[in-house]
C-alpha cells in the first residue's frame, strides 16, 4: 500500500489523530444526549432531511469502524421503520423541490474504503438502499495516504468504483484530492483539491459529479467559493443537524454514526436528538484546527 505521509505533514493538514480518550468522552456524552432526547420526545418539526455519514464499515479496532452487525442492525431497523434510504444527490433534489417523502434519510461514506464494498453494500442492497461514496482521488490513484493510519486499511479501486457507479446502490462524488484541512492551504492548492478531484472522477466515471464533501468537514468562505465556482451543486459539512429546503446548499448538514452508537442512539440521531452540536464542539473544533473554521448557519 502506499507510503503513510510523516507527523510533519500530518500537522501541516491539520487533521491529525484524536486524543486517545475522545472516543469514550463521545460515547459518554452521546448516550446522555439520547437519554435526554428519550425522556423528552417531541414530534417530528418542519419538513427536513437527515443526512448519515460513515466512515469504515469493519470489525477492526478503529474509531472510525462500524462493525457489520451493527450496520445491520441500524438499517433493518431504518426498513422496518418504513425510512426510505437515498443516496445525498436524490435526497437534496426532493428536498429542494420539497417532496420529501415521510420518513427519509439520505446516507453517505466517506474516503472510499474497501470494506465498504464489503460489508454495506449486501445489507443496502437487501433492503433497496442507496448511499453516496465520497472518495480521495489521490487515494484512489495510490498517490495519497491517510496519514491518521500506521497501517491504512484498503480502499476501492478505480475499477471497482467504476464498476459499482454504474451497477450498484452506490453513487460516487469528490472528497478533495489528497484529504488535507483546505483552511491551512494556499488558495492555489485548495482550488486544485476542489476542481482536479472532480475532473479525475469525472473522466473515470464517464458522467458530471454533483456534490462535493469537505475534508474533515472543514470550510470556509473562500472554500465554499471555490466549490460554487468549480461547478458542484451542493457539498456536505460534518455538522449535524437537519437541512430545510431553504438552506444553504453548500454547506450541508451530516449526522455522524460511531463505532460506539447503540441502536438507541441511532434511534436519538434519526429523530432529531442529536441535530445540534454537542456541548463544547464548536470550541474543539476551533482549538484543534484553527479559528477560520465554519460550518451551516
Amino acid at each position: 500500500m502506499n507510503a503513510i505521509l510523516n507527523k510533519t505533514s500530518a500537522r501541516h493538514s491539520g487533521l491529525v489523530p484524536q486524543p486517545p480518550l475522545m472516543p469514550r468522552a463521545r460515547a459518554a456524552i452521546t448516550r446522555l444526549r439520547s437519554l435526554y432526547w428519550r425522556v423528552r420526545h417531541r414530534q417530528p418539526g418542519p419538513l427536513g432531511l437527515r443526512i448519515l455519514f460513515y466512515h469504515r464499515i469493519s470489525n477492526d479496532h478503529d474509531d472510525l469502524a462500524v462493525t457489520p452487525e451493527r450496520f445491520r442492525d441500524q438499517m433493518e431497523f431504518l426498513a422496518s421503520a418504513g425510512y426510505r434510504v437515498l443516496d445525498v444527490v436524490q435526497a437534496d433534489d426532493l428536498l429542494v423541490r420539497e417532496r420529501l417523502p415521510e420518513p427519509l434519510i439520505a446516507l453517505s461514506f466517506d474516503d472510499g474504503y474497501l470494506d465498504v464494498a464489503q460489508h454495506a453494500l449486501p445489507i443496502l442492497e437487501k433492503y433497496g438502499f442507496r448511499a453516496t461514496v465520497f472518495v480521495v482521488t489521490g487515494a484512489m490513484d495510490g498517490t495519497a495516504a491517510f496519514h491518521w493510519y500506521k497501517r491504512q486499511p484498503a480502499v476501492m479501486s478505480w475499477t471497482d468504483i467504476t464498476k459499482l457507479d454504474h451497477d450498484s446502490p452506490f453513487r460516487f462524488e469528490p472528497h478533495s484530492v489528497t484529504h488535507p484541512n483546505l483552511l491551512t492551504q494556499g488558495e492555489d492548492d485548495v482550488r486544485n483539491e476542489i476542481f482536479n478531484s472532480k475532473a479525475a472522477l469525472e473522466q473515470r466515471l464517464g458522467r458530471s459529479v454533483s456534490a462535493f464533501c469537505y475534508p474533515g468537514g472543514l470550510f470556509g468562505h473562500r472554500e465554499r467559493a471555490l466549490v460554487v465556482a468549480a461547478g458542484y451543486r451542493m457539498a456536505v459539512s460534518c455538522e449535524p443537524g437537519i437541512n430545510v429546503p431553504a438552506g444553504d446548499r453548500f454547506a450541508l448538514r451530516r449526522i455522524q454514526v460511531h463505532p460506539h452508537d447503540e441502536l438507541f442512539d441511532f434511534r436519538a440521531k434519526i429523530g432529531g436528538g442529536h441535530d445540534s452540536s454537542p456541548p463544547l464542539r464548536r470550541v474543539y473544533r476551533r482549538v484543534r484546527y484553527g479559528s477560520k473554521v465554519s460550518g451551516p448557519g
